[in-house]
């Protein structure tokens, strides 16, 4: 069903106009442990907060876990650049040349996009505090930039139990996590966004 799923999403959006302003950025969750970290680099068509794609990658445990992960899991791979270039490369055929595209200020983020879409504005918008409503994906002001973006990453954790914040529903494996992630998308785009015929 998820690979049926991720299959539908894409042809699903190839039929639709080609986006012109999009926003992406990157959701956290983990494997099995926090100290085995993932990314979900997540793309939305702004504004109608349509799933035009993402990719799941790994990546190396931050903080005060880096130290435990180290010692129980060696030298976890950061896998997040070849996940945008997954992404951003799926995403040519749906995303208009000069479309501008928003995300925070992640110093990775410009090349990639550079790389991928070179006739594109790519616009970095400070990152911002989350809120405690929207499993802190919501941002603590009144105008949120991103808010298509954010809306969606908040809707996400709510919706597939192994990424809400704190769970007894864990992801065991990242190829797992994308398959849910393709049903869930899918359904999202043509269910919840699309008007209902009558």
């Amino acid at each position: 069903m998820g690979l049926q799923a991720k299959a539908h999403l894409y042809l699903h959006n190839l039929k639709l106009p080609k986006a012109q302003f999009v926003q992406f950025d990157d959701l956290e969750t983990f494997e099995h442990s926090k100290c085995k970290p993932l990314s979900v680099t997540l793309a939305v068509e702004g504004k109608s907060r349509r799933i035009l794609g993402f990719a799941v990658s790994k990546m190396p445990a931050k903080g005060h876990l880096v130290k435990k992960s180290l010692k129980l899991y060696g030298v976890r791979k950061d896998e997040r650049a070849k996940g945008r270039g997954r992404l951003f490369c799926s995403l040519q055929n749906l995303v208009e040349k000069n479309a501008i595209i928003q995300s925070d200020q992640n110093p990775h983020y410009p090349p990639d996009v550079k790389k991928y879409f070179p006739e594109a504005s790519h616009l970095t918008i400070k990152g911002r505090r989350g809120a405690i409503t929207g499993q802190g994906e919501l941002k603590k002001i009144e105008f949120d930039p991103l808010f298509s973006l954010n809306h969606t990453c908040a809707k996400l954790r709510s919706d597939v139990n192994r990424l809400i914040r704190k769970t007894w529903c864990t992801t065991k494996l990242a190829s797992r996590l994308e398959l849910h992630l393709g049903i869930t998308a899918l359904y999202h785009n043509q269910h919840l966004l699309m008007p209902k015929r009558v």
